[in-house]
């Protein structure tokens, strides 16, 4: 498509893709959408984004990243029969964090029909200098049908300069506040004057009273953390996340028709329909006590008692939104010594090899961290991903994003356990 051309789209869930290139110096690029009235936005709910990733009705929901050997995608569902009757446009955007678009490499948006797979609209933007977001398309309604247009239009301002432009409150830092004046010295006191008695007046009627005024939403904060090879680490206490329910989640999305160590042999391996990756942890409490949480043996944990942790199910896809998640309950952190995020294959594939995936670790408080998982090239069944460790009132969450080879006969998880000295002892299980 060419720049404000417009073409029909299905009244279907679909499927938003934006696509790049990265390499060295390339900025860290994001997807975005806004649901408008009347050009803008009803509150700070209809901003769908990294730290806002569902929209209440359901219609839209921001799913992730992967990234496959440099071509990076970020990817947005707009379901359009759930866009509620009010919605006039969705508004489908691009942000640059760390440097402009100039620096981004093939920039395109690609519209596809989720069920299908088929590509109903691509824009591929180009020209692009010292812009730091853009709006590159969006929905409308036309005649009781959608349509999607290219639009093209670049901000030099970033992701918060766009939001305000469609009635977004953003949280911007604060300003220290200028000095005090030095204190003046008062002018000598004026000679006592006689003033007459002030007039006796009425008592003015009580005024009514005044209700408190509405407590205003916090404004949208669009703070975040990705974590890289360069800079694998952060402390969620300097984020201020060390309390509430951290959201740990691993999405993925296999590339390719064929996949798994032995392809690159010259051997190919299917990536079955079946694939079922699972979402793990080892843990170790401040009392001593160890042990793992996993679907395997259906050792789902606890978020209210100890280990205080809890997996919230097994994807088996890994094409939901949701992926495979577990939550970490922060209120008690002084009961953690370590916690070592790790994820198995199941069945399906025999290592990681196109197999894209992302970390998002979202604490009820404080920035987002998530990272992107290396191309997988050794035969590699189980990846650590974060270690978490306590240091007094810190917690510090590392980028591991390690691929191990279980040796012949050893499993993944205890495969996982010596690489990290865990020392535990591991029994044959089944889901």
């Amino acid at each position: 498509m060419s720049k404000g051309s417009n073409v029909p789209v299905p009244a279907t869930a679909l499927t938003v893709e934006l696509g790049w290139h990265s390499a060295p110096g390339t900025p860290d690029v994001d997807a975005s959408a806004l649901l408008l009235v009347g050009g803008k936005v009803r509150s700070d709910a209809d901003f769908v984004f990294y730290n806002q990733p569902a929209h209440a009705s359901g219609a839209v929901r921001h799913e992730g990243r992967t990234n496959a050997g440099g071509q990076v995608t970020d990817r947005l569902v707009v379901d359009l029969p759930r866009v509620e009757p009010a919605i006039e446009t969705v508004i489908l955007a691009a942000s640059a964090d760390g440097g402009s678009f100039g620096q981004v490499r093939d920039l395109y948006i690609e519209v596809r029909d989720a069920a299908q797979g088929t590509v109903a609209a691509r824009f591929d933007s180009t020209g692009a200098t010292v812009e730091t977001a853009f709006v590159l398309g969006e929905f409308y309604r036309r005649q009781g049908a959608w349509k999607f247009r290219a639009v093209g239009q670049g901000y030099d301002t970033g992701l918060a300069g766009l939001a305000t432009d469609y009635g977004i409150t953003v949280d911007e830092p604060q300003q220290a506040a200028p000095p005090a004046a030095a204190p003046m010295t008062p002018p000598p006191p004026a000679s006592p004057v006689t003033m007459p008695p002030p007039p006796v007046t009425a008592t003015p009627p009580a005024m009514p009273t005044v209700p408190p005024p509405v407590p205003q939403a916090p404004p949208v904060s669009l703070s975040k953390v990705t974590l890289t090879k360069a800079s694998p680490s952060v402390s969620l206490t300097k984020q201020g996340g060390t309390s509430g329910a951290m959201r740990v989640n691993l999405n993925w999305q296999v590339r390719k028709q064929f996949s798994g160590w032995a392809s690159k042999l010259g051997r190919p391996v299917a990536m079955h329909d079946d694939l079922d990756l699972d979402l793990c942890a080892l843990y170790e409490l401040s009392d001593g006590r160890k042990g793992v949480i996993q679907a395997l043996g259906n050792a789902y944990g606890a978020l209210h008692q100890p280990p205080y942790i809890h997996l919230d199910g097994d994807d088996r896809t890994g094409a939901m939104a949701s992926g495979e998640n577990l939550t970490i309950n922060l209120d008690h952190k002084q009961a953690f010594s370590r916690i070592l995020v790790f994820v198995t294959i199941y069945q399906g594939a025999r290592s990681f090899a196109d197999l894209n995936a992302t970390v998002t670790l979202t604490p009820q408080h404080g920035a987002p961290v998530d990272f992107s998982l290396d191309e997988c090239t050794v035969p590699s069944t189980v990846c650590a991903l974060a270690l978490i460790t306590r240091n007094g009132d810190d917690l510090v969450v590392q980028r591991e994003a390690r691929y191990l080879v279980p040796e012949r006969g050893v499993s993944p998880q205890r495969t996982v356990d010596h690489a990290y000295g865990w020392g535990m002892n591991w029994t044959p299980g089944r889901k």
